[in-house]
């Protein structure tokens, strides 16, 4: 007897674009609550240690000037020195971060490890940065679903285009981004060697346009280590093919080694443009890939390829 492998959370097949919008909207709802609790407890705790903000790295700032308008004063950033700063307005109209979340099939999956599907938790952990970027006054946008904006509700504003958004590109068009913006892509990164290059050339063109990128990488835990044995079938959730082991533990090392390979070349790659990249299991908190997102927004400027 085949032994299932785990499951796919839609409930028309994973091939149908239609079923895939509808599962995504019926998810929405949920998973902006889960995103603004995960949000705020990430906010709780960076804030209570006073470190800097998501954005402060790409604002400008001058020192107040006797008798400028008091609501010019950032008082975040002044508190951590002696001296009153105002945050330089023109810098900020001019910086803009970008959000995706990958939505093919193979996202959907959901083994028996996992908490949740890898797209419930990719929605949820765009949802939640969002939130964070909107308290920090940062211009958002999600390619393909909405323009950037700036405003203090921009999460809620991005949840309600995502639920009545139609079919998404397999692959963002990326023409849209301007210079010195940022992008952050959420995606389990499971490609063809010929589309894996063909991205990797896209995120070299937006190096030349100062544009930092951020690759979230969420994986499954029966994708990182190999936990079966026995005969399974193995279903591409993209073509549908199969592949059947009689002996699947005997295959064990060969998969872990690739995989582990796959996920070091992201991450070499992500190095030598100077983005960051953040691997995320769906069996541990959200509120960790978040926390480590943080931190690659705030402390690790764009120094260009190397």
């Amino acid at each position: 007897m085949v032994q299932p492998v785990g499951t796919s959370v839609e409930t028309l097949p994973a091939r149908s674009v239609l079923g895939r919008s509808r599962a995504r909207a019926a998810l929405i709802p949920d998973l902006l609550v889960e995103a603004q609790r995960v949000a705020n407890n990430v906010f709780a705790g960076w804030h209570g240690r006073r470190r800097r903000g998501i954005g402060e790295n790409f604002w400008q700032f001058r020192p107040y000037v006797q008798g400028e308008n008091l609501a010019a004063i950032d008082w975040r950033r002044s508190a951590r020195d002696d001296h009153v700063y105002v945050r330089d307005r023109e810098w900020q109209a001019s910086h803009t971060i970008w959000l995706w979340v990958d939505e093919s099939p193979s996202m959907l999956y959901q083994s028996q490890q996992a908490m949740v599907s890898k797209q419930s938790r990719a929605l949820v952990l765009a949802l939640a940065m969002a939130e964070l970027l909107a308290r920090s006054g940062e211009r958002i946008g999600w390619l393909g679903v909405s323009k950037p904006v700036i405003h203090r509700h921009a999460a809620e504003r991005l949840a309600e285009a995502l639920a009545t958004a139609g079919e998404q590109a397999a692959w963002p068009d990326m023409k849209a981004i301007g210079d010195h913006a940022e992008i952050i892509l959420f995606s389990d990164f499971l490609e063809t060697r010929e589309r894996e290059a063909t991205h990797f050339a896209a995120f070299r063109d937006l190096t030349d346009k100062h544009v930092r990128g951020h690759l979230v990488q969420i994986v499954d835990p029966a994708e990182a280590v190999f936990p079966y044995a026995g005969r399974i079938e193995f279903r591409d959730p993209e073509t549908g093919h199969a592949l059947n082991l009689g002996s699947a533990q005997t295959v064990r090392q060969d998969y872990e080694r690739l995989f582990a390979a796959h996920t070091q070349l992201l991450a070499d790659y992500c190095a030598r443009l100077g983005w960051s990249h953040t691997l995320h299991h769906t069996d541990r908190l959200a509120s960790q890939a978040l926390q480590s997102l943080h931190i690659a927004l705030s402390e690790n400027p764009f120094e260009g390829v190397r």
